[in-house]
């Protein structure tokens, strides 16, 4: 049955970076919540050939929410990118907003109204009190926290607690979706789900021996599919 493309949950989803239509459908078997077009070959936030996203939105066709990475946000137009990406059909659109302006970024959200997800790296934390404000009033629907590097050193290892929950309280307030990602493990998810973002993003965490570029592991998936369940039933009992 084909589930609602929107991301409100009673706890974090649970959202999976894929890179083929193989790994989607893995995904998508394992009950990933939240199912992301990306190229781990490419860093941090690389996208996948338009052709490739719309084959991967065509073969969840519905049964879980989708997005896709539009582009890191060097070296490119936001809005040209948005637009190619959109053209693909996922629900929700990631591109990094790094240092772009905010008529820029009031355009890239134009090229995809209701649909864009700013990404902000853990690494440039200076930019993280006033983002939420900044996409809110520039059009932009979410905020999402990643780590640059990929190379171990996670999310929890570059901010605090408070710093996180600042974060996701403040991107609540604009009506933002707010997401929590960078090298995440299992281990990771009580924490971080407890801070209340709409969604928890995985990649290495979750592929075989925790190296990204490699194949996603379905029991990996559905491990930490079972740890936020379990949160929820904590929370509804």
């Amino acid at each position: 049955m084909p589930v609602s493309q929107t991301l409100k949950p009673e706890r974090a989803s649970i959202l999976v970076s894929v890179r083929d239509v193989a790994e989607a459908r893995l995904a998508l078997q394992a009950g990933a919540d939240l199912i992301d077009a990306k190229d781990p070959e490419r860093g941090a936030l690389g996208a996948l050939p338009v052709a490739t996203v719309r084959a991967i939105v065509e073969a969840i066709a519905g049964r879980a929410v989708t997005s896709a990475v539009a582009g890191d946000g060097t070296g490119t137009d936001l809005a040209s990118a948005v637009a190619a990406m959109a053209q693909a059909g996922p629900r929700w659109i990631k591109i990094a907003v790094g240092v772009a302006h905010d008529n820029k970024l009031a355009e890239a959200a134009d090229a995809a109204p209701g649909r864009l997800i700013g990404v902000v790296f853990a690494e440039d934390a200076l930019d993280l009190p006033d983002l939420p404000a900044r996409l809110a009033a520039a059009g932009f629907s979410g905020a999402m926290i990643d780590t640059r590097g990929k190379h171990g050193i996670g999310l929890r290892d570059l901010l605090s607690a408070s710093n996180l929950s600042a974060f996701v309280a403040a991107c609540r307030s604009f009506g933002l979706i707010s997401g929590l990602a960078g090298s995440l493990r299992r281990a990771d998810i009580p924490a971080l789900a407890g801070l209340g973002p709409d969604y928890l993003g995985f990649r290495g965490g979750l592929c075989r021996a925790d190296d990204r570029r490699q194949g996603l592991d379905e029991t990996r998936i559905a491990e930490a599919v079972a740890a936020v369940r379990v949160l929820r039933r904590a929370d509804a009992a």
